[in-house]
């Protein structure tokens, strides 16, 4: 069947099929599939029951969706991939998953994802490793692989998923999907269990770009309950595609994405899309933009604050894994145990740094220049958008790998990371769509590359995207 979002919706307003018979064949598919890759770790069975008979009636027709281990479903468990929240139910409903429930959308379960977002390859899931649909044992990415892995083998027709650090774009990438990081404060964060505040944000995963187009349409808006969302003027910009002139829209490859960590294969094929657009009439810059190496390291301080932070009311009092206090010669012991037992090894590697960069000795050191450092980043970006439209970058510096490949090799496992990091830090909107497809052994993995823009421009990236999207098969 294969839908995508627009063929879904005008394929139910004629009547060729009905949403029950639509959500049926993917229930199906999923309890037949889903052991090959698995991408779902729970189905909405309960949830299900309860909203589908109604869900037709509204806009989206009962349009079946996924969405992240992190996003709040109420009555429904939402773990984290993580042990420390094994059996947490939601009290209630993420925003963003109430506006799409309220225009008829269902959602058939909960994917896969690194614990509590960190990782780059959905490895770090107490749950297991979700597999992807391209190649035999590779990575999907991560850390929101499940969902990337569920759309790119059909187990669903889209995914909402979270991006902290190119959470979405890069498994996008590796999975041959469009994943959509919004402008921050354009979406909702309300029901987001967070990773680090300042940096997540909600998003999709599609099969098109008109389909992140479209959910993004009913995602978009002011949220009383996150301070951070704005209602912009020109909120709707990006629901109607414009008619673009290439040869007045410029974009810039910045010199320094070319790395020695560039798979020479993903350098080829991105050259090769550069030419295309070349020949379409954009003008293509090559520029010098010398900050977007220090990116990662600034995220990195930055986050791990962050993530200590956020993860502190973990302490199996308040929140989180639980067991009797009798069993323990002390609270500082009981403390402990539930920490060391709750939380995987990539979650305590980043707490330790985040404890190490916020110490009264350090924080001026660390965490106060990395905090200047983001907002310089922020103000440079202002000035260059003023003269170009767009930055074009690959989305990962190579394919998907072999699952336990890096797991035990941080510095290489943060690398896949180096082109998403920038628009996290300076709250941009970007987007990857595929680009290809390059050999290794008998197998053709995708490639992505992705697309920058402007604060509150998603309106752009997509015209932009849709001229450089490929066919689809």
């Amino acid at each position: 069947m294969n839908l995508t979002i627009k063929t879904y919706l005008e394929w139910i307003e004629k009547g060729e099929f009905t949403a029950d018979e639509v959500v049926n064949h993917y229930l199906q598919k999923i309890q037949e599939k889903n052991s090959d890759f698995f991408a779902f770790v729970r189905i909405h069975e309960k949830y299900l029951q309860e909203h589908r008979e109604n869900a037709e009636k509204n806009s989206l027709h009962g349009l079946p969706l996924a969405i992240k281990d992190n996003i709040l479903l109420q009555g429904e468990i939402s773990s984290c991939g993580s042990k420390m929240l094994e059996n947490y139910t939601a009290p209630y409903t993420a925003t963003c998953l109430k506006k799409l429930e309220e225009e008829g959308a269902l959602f058939l379960g909960k994917t896969n994802m690194d614990e509590f977002a960190m990782g780059s390859s959905t490895e770090t899931s107490y749950f297991g490793n979700t597999k992807n649909p391209h190649g035999e044992n590779r990575i999907p990415g991560g850390s929101s692989g499940g969902s990337a892995a569920a759309v790119a083998a059909d187990l669903c027709i889209a995914a909402l998923w979270t991006d902290t650090w190119g959470s979405v774009r890069q498994p996008a990438s590796h999975c041959g999907v469009v994943g959509l990081k919004p402008t921050y404060g354009r979406i909702s964060r309300y029901g987001v269990q967070s990773m680090a505040s300042s940096f997540d944000q909600v998003g999709t995963f599609t099969k098109t770009v008109e389909d992140a187009r479209i959910l993004l349409g009913y995602l978009a808006g002011k949220d009383k309950n996150d301070s951070q969302t704005v209602e912009k003027s020109d909120s709707k910009d990006f629901l109607q595609a414009q008619t673009i002139v290439p040869s007045e829209t410029k974009i810039a490859v910045p010199n320094e994405v070319f790395w020695e960590c560039l798979d020479e294969r993903v350098e080829k094929c991105f050259r090769e899309k550069i030419e295309e657009l070349k020949k379409q009439g954009f003008t293509v810059d090559f520029i010098d933009f010398p900050l977007l190496k220090e990116a990662a390291p600034i995220y990195y301080i930055l986050i791990s604050a962050e993530v200590t932070s956020n993860l502190s009311r973990f302490d199996g009092m308040r929140f989180g894994l639980q067991k009797e206090m009798k069993d323990f010669d002390s609270l500082d012991a009981y403390y402990r145990a539930i920490r060391t037992e709750g939380f995987g090894k990539e979650v305590k590697k980043r707490l330790l740094l985040g404890n190490y960069v916020v110490q009264k000795e350090h924080y001026d050191t660390y965490y106060k220049k990395a905090y200047e450092a983001r907002k310089y980043i922020q103000k440079m970006f202002a000035e260059f958008f003023q003269n170009y439209q767009a930055i074009l970058m690959p989305t990962s510096p190579c394919p998907a790998g072999k699952i336990g490949e890096k797991k035990d090799n941080s510095l290489l496992m943060y690398l896949e990371d180096l082109y998403t990091v920038p628009a996290n830090i300076a709250w941009l909107p970007a987007i990857s769509i595929p680009m290809g497809m390059i050999q290794e052994g008998n197998e053709e993995l995708p490639v992505g590359i992705q697309l920058m823009g402007a604060w509150w421009k998603e309106g752009l990236l997509f015209d932009i995207a849709e001229k450089i999207e490929l066919p689809r098969k």
